[in-house]
């Protein structure tokens, strides 16, 4: 899309993760595309990159022809061909609506996200490149609770070297000191691949080699990454963390790399901190019920809720034909969320989640009372969740979690979680739908 020359919708069949973070958001202001679900990874970089997409439209990019008017609501997953003059006035309305709740939150972004019974809560930014730091300034967060570090290698012809990632690493660590910048290892695979790397075909490459699976089976690229990660880490804010871990010999394998990585650099005598908090995402059910014998391997959990449901539910997070049976308020996820972290604090570890359900302010209310310590989001999702957390009291969040522990099903649960945002922040609901 680099040909563009002035801004454009754009109309695709499908757009890979790693083209959707190298969008140039002057020359696309939008997309729809035939494939993918609001949980693949080219949506949540859309909403990370604040531009307005619909996926899983089948077939739209037949349908339209170049030149057509096309109007397309983000919030509501909704795209209109040719809309008429009604329609247009009708949303150029909203557009006013929104823009005006958008600037009252704006006056949020240096005011901290802290309950009216004043019980604070930590709200971080998802990024996926150095350069995404300034969006966590600009939307009020508190540093980096993810680093996508695969993006760095989805943007390069070859693979980063160590000390290209060393550089990249040092600068986010740099630009958000003191506040936390937390680097995950590669999690490629699913529906992000390397260009530079041949691997075979999978049938059903999110439950293949992906993520620390692929890692441990690339010792070399594994510790030429641990090895950058160490070094920026002696800027003290850097932890690391694992992603996919899906038993207690993953980790205990990949700290064993990241001894040896520690070895070598005392060696060249290059520094780095030896106490570095190492954690991992539990995003595997195997991982949430038995995070008992992961905990005290580890310094930190972080819940990645996108892959949690999707293995817990059997549901492909892609596909667009059973996108309705992707539901992050099921019981079951409600219930490996709350053991992870009763596990956690068991041990004396805290507690974080960086999928998109912290960035729902509808769900952020629940997941704080079921004791999360940490919310990490899309950069530009960080002033909804801080307006709903300063908007209530830590016991409606309390109450709203044992009543929800109570229930039987995801509608019952999601109604719950909606009953009590609208009730705070009515208005919040403009903008999420």
């Amino acid at each position: 899309m680099a040909h563009l020359d002035r801004p454009h919708i754009v109309i695709a069949n499908d757009l890979a993760p790693s083209d959707t973070a190298t969008l140039n958001r002057e020359k696309v202001i939008a997309f729809a595309t035939d494939l993918g679900s609001p949980t693949s990874h080219t949506a949540i970089m859309a909403r990370a990159l604040a531009i307005p997409a619909v996926v899983g439209l089948h077939d739209v990019s037949v349908r339209v022809s170049p030149g057509d008017e096309i109007l397309i609501d983000g919030h509501k997953g909704l795209m209109v061909i040719r809309p008429s003059a009604e329609r247009l006035e009708h949303y150029g309305k909203i557009a006013k609506v929104r823009h005006t709740i958008q600037t009252r939150l704006a006056e949020l972004k240096d005011l901290p996200a802290v309950t009216k019974d004043g019980y604070q809560v930590m709200l971080s930014a998802n990024i996926e490149l150095p350069g995404d730091v300034d969006a966590v300034f600009e939307n009020g967060a508190t540093g980096v609770g993810l680093f996508r570090t695969e993006y760095l290698y989805l943007s390069m012809k070859q693979l980063p070297t160590e000390e290209e990632q060393f550089a990249a690493y040092e600068e986010v660590a740099k630009r958000v000191a003191p506040a936390p910048a937390i680097i995950r290892t590669l999690d490629l695979g699913g529906d992000k691949f390397l260009s530079q790397l041949k691997t075979p075909a999978e049938l059903n490459p999110f439950m293949g080699w992906r993520a620390i699976r692929f890692c441990l089976a690339q010792p070399d690229i594994f510790k030429t990454q641990l090895r950058a990660i160490l070094r920026a880490s002696r800027h003290e804010n850097v932890k690391l963390m694992y992603p996919m871990v899906s038993n207690v010999e993953e980790v205990l394998r990949a700290n064993t790399f990241l001894q040896e990585a520690k070895f070598e650099l005392r060696e060249q005598g290059l520094p780095f901190n030896d106490s570095l908090e190492v954690g991992v995402m539990i995003e595997v059910p195997s991982a949430a019920i038995t995070a008992n014998l992961i905990a005290p391997h580890v310094d930190f959990f972080s819940l990645g809720t996108n892959d949690l449901v999707q293995y817990t539910l059997a549901v492909d997070r892609v596909n667009e034909r059973v996108a309705y049976l992707y539901e992050p308020t099921h019981p079951a996820i409600i219930r490996l969320i709350k053991n992870t972290i009763d596990v956690g604090h068991d041990h004396g570890i805290w507690v974080g989640v960086c999928g998109e359900m912290a960035a729902n302010p509808i769900m952020a209310p629940l997941l704080m009372g079921l004791g999360l310590d940490e919310f990490s989001m899309s950069p530009t999702a960080v002033p909804l969740v801080k307006d709903v957390v300063r908007a209530l009291r830590f016991s409606d969040s309390e109450n709203l979690a044992k009543a929800v522990l109570a229930s039987e099903s995801a509608s019952e649960v999601l109604a719950l979680c909606r009953e009590l945002a609208e009730k705070v922040t009515p208005e919040i609901l403009e903008l999420v739908g």
